[in-house]
């Protein structure tokens, strides 16, 4: 369960017990040293020191517990194009930068895509990801979608589905239309973080893991400093988003911890597979608080949603998802579900990730808001290039203004809960 999952090598996950390789990168032990200290082992952390080697810099890699422990080795497991917030900086410097913006919109799938092919990373990589109105006055919505890729020239594959389709090929009455894009998919997200953390050590990276971070001291060639011993570097980039306490005084009430939980049920027989998702694609719905699924490679459901934005967990996963589920799966009320699992993904009140740098040579990276698997990639991509001297991108973010919660984490949170009950109430009327 949750309370106790920080003492777990990884959370109780359909993902952890059916992950590739168990890591077990050694703890950091007196002094090392690197042109860049990355602090965080999940998807941005690890693309960003992906990015460097690939550069041909040396990179120190330092996680608190294991290699894809927090969210990105938890979530949907869905490739969804775009990073949040894009319209807001596209807005903010006008439409010259339609084009870099569609471009970065696009960027984190096509880096996943490319590391995958490159470092034969075994992920089960799926193409189709599915967006479904459950309401008449959803569909105007997709069919936006679908309008803009056109006159965008998209060279992937796109399709509306119908309510008589939609229904067809997801077996089930609950939505009344959908729009499909091929370019987005589903994966393994664990094997995906541990593939290109392997990658990034077969390049040079040092990685260290139940390294938790007790302190960085500032200067010239920063220290990042553990309980066993440093890092000195001549840059240090933060990846810690939703469990990172850092730098308080730079961070702290800027990124909220919000829950986000997923069940997975035992492998479904052919004809279940055959009626409620022979496309094998991944699902979400276009409320504001989504719902979310999709097939496993062995063929479960895996269901999740319901994010709770107050920073309480449920006393109970499986009590908490599996109504919603039997909502638009009946007949499903006869699986046994065997995974049920949770964690925290960084939540910012303007929903634009948070970039910036301490005193010139400390970067930040976090707050993705529940797109981080394509935006984390992009943004290690774009770390780099800031550590590297390339800011153009960087600055589009970092110049974004962002509120500051008065008060305690828990303060936040109760705010941005109640802003989130409002857009629930949206989706039921």
């Amino acid at each position: 369960m949750l309370k106790t999952d920080q003492k777990q090598e990884h959370t109780s996950s359909y993902y952890a017990a059916s992950v590739n390789e168990v890591t077990s990168y050694p703890r950091l032990e007196g002094a090392r040293s690197a042109d860049v200290c990355v602090v965080g082992a999940g998807f941005t952390g690890v693309a960003t020191a992906l990015s460097l080697a690939e550069r041909g810099f040396s990179v120190a890699l330092v996680e608190a517990n294991r290699v894809g422990w927090g969210a990105s080795g938890r979530n949907g497991g869905q490739i969804i194009n775009g990073v949040s917030g894009l319209e807001k900086i596209r807005k903010k410097h006008g439409n010259g930068i339609a084009d870099m913006i569609w471009h970065l919109r696009w960027r984190g799938n096509d880096i996943i895509r490319e590391r995958v092919e490159k470092y034969g990373i075994e992920c089960d990589l799926k193409n189709g990801f599915l967006e479904v109105a459950l309401k008449e006055r959803q569909l105007p919505w997709l069919e936006e979608y679908a309008e803009e890729r056109a006159g965008r020239e998209f060279p992937y594959k796109y399709e509306i589905w119908d309510k008589a389709r939609t229904q067809e090929n997801l077996g089930t009455d609950a939505f009344v239309g959908g729009f499909i894009c091929y370019r987005d998919g589903h994966l393994h997200p664990l094997n995906l973080c541990i593939g290109e953390a392997r990658a990034a050590h077969g390049l040079g990276v040092q990685i260290f893991e139940q390294s938790p971070v007790v302190n960085i001291e500032h200067g010239a060639r920063p220290r990042v400093r553990t309980a066993d011993g440093y890092v000195e570097a001549d840059s240090v980039v933060l990846a810690g988003n939703a469990y990172s306490q850092l730098e308080p005084k730079h961070l702290s009430n800027l990124v909220f911890p919000a829950g986000s939980y997923i069940i997975g049920t035992e492998p479904l027989s052919e004809d279940v597979v055959n009626e409620i998702n022979p496309l094998d694609v991944a699902v979400c719905d276009v409320n504001e608080v989504v719902d979310y699924y999709r097939l496993s490679a062995d063929k479960r459901l895996l269901y999740g949603g319901a994010c709770n934005y107050s920073g309480r967990d449920p006393e109970s996963i499986k009590s908490y998802i599996l109504p919603r589920m039997m909502k638009v799966y009946p007949q499903l009320k006869d699986v046994k579900v065997e995974f049920e699992w949770g964690g925290k993904i960084g939540i910012v009140l303007r929903r634009i990730p948070t970039l910036g740098r301490i005193n010139n040579n400390v970067y930040y990276c976090q707050g993705y808001s529940g797109h981080g698997v394509t935006g984390s990639h992009l943004m290690g991509e774009i770390m780099a290039d800031a550590v590297t001297g390339t800011m153009e991108r960087f600055d589009l973010f970092a110049d974004m203004k962002h509120f500051r919660i008065p008060g305690t984490q828990w303060v936040g949170n109760q705010i941005i809960a109640l802003g989130m009950l409002y857009y629930r109430m949206k989706d039921l009327l």
